[in-house]
């Protein structure tokens, strides 16, 4: 069976007219005849890319979310406005409260509605932590157990506004599906560690052969000896596509395309990745 991933939002727009980037991340994934979206981008670009990329959001009945950060689940209103009611699968901790400390400053950076009044415009959630399938060889990680030494998180996030209680962002969760060529991982921000995420997702298939890692793999705000470590890891994996995105970042982008010359390909608002 062929998976199809279509990114919808991200940070940089790519070569199909008229669509745009924002901060931000959401992809339709398509199993088959069954579709899912997979985070629904910041809230200002998601109908309007599904429009120039000719998705119908209104034939997708489930919505992931990675995580409950603004440029995740910011999308949410406009998308069950325009397109009706969605099943909402998430962690049960989505709803965090959550703050960014930036060079001095502070702002809310969580899910900018309430679990409440997205009900009231047909949403309806799904809560759960562990380890699920959502599609026919498509499975949701749950929480991700942070296993590694070097995978620190960032360390800007909090959950209160004053600062002094660090968020660890543990409803993170990744796609995880099962190809002919082995496992390929769908990343929102990957706050839980891609090599966290990726060991959990060989334990729970059973897979040990990774084929890729598309997404957003948070390493703009992470140290120099993780961006390091990861790297090292990830080649120890053999991976054949890595297609990083929104919040790598472009040092540690870079970094992935001298490591993985003949498998890296930049995510961008248009790409599609097509495995069977």
């Amino acid at each position: 069976m062929i998976c199809r991933i279509k990114v919808l939002c991200d940070n940089t727009a790519g070569a199909i007219s008229g669509t745009l980037g924002e901060h931000g991340f959401a992809a339709l994934v398509q199993a088959g005849d069954q579709s899912l979206l997979f985070d629904t981008g910041g809230g200002h670009t998601l109908l309007h890319n599904a429009q120039r990329m000719n998705v119908d959001l209104k034939g997708v009945d489930q919505v992931v979310l990675s995580h409950g950060h603004y440029d995740h689940a910011g999308g949410l209103w406009p998308l069950l406005q325009a397109a009706g009611p969605k099943r909402i699968l998430a962690h049960p901790g989505i709803f965090t409260r959550r703050y960014v400390l930036r060079e001095g400053s502070t702002r809310s950076v969580g899910v900018p509605y309430s679990e409440e009044f997205l009900t009231g415009l047909g949403a309806s959630f799904s809560y759960s932590d562990t380890f699920r399938e959502v599609l026919p060889g498509v499975f949701l990680t749950g929480e991700v157990p942070r296993s590694t030494s070097f995978e620190e998180g960032d360390a800007g996030l909090f959950c209160d506004e004053a600062g002094c209680h660090r968020d660890r962002v543990m409803d993170d969760q990744s796609l995880v599906i099962v190809t002919g060529k082995g496992l390929l991982l769908l990343l929102g921000c990957c706050h839980a560690g891609v090599v966290n995420t990726v060991e959990l997702a060989r334990q729970r298939t059973g897979v040990e052969q990774v084929y890729g890692v598309v997404g957003g793999c948070h390493l703009a705000f992470s140290p120099q000896t993780q961006v390091d470590a990861t790297i090292k890891a990830l080649k120890r994996y053999g991976l054949k596509k890595i297609c990083p995105g929104h919040c790598t970042g472009f040092h540690a982008a870079a970094r992935l395309a001298t490591a993985f010359p003949g498998g890296f390909k930049a995510m961008q608002v248009g790409y599609v990745l097509e495995v069977d």
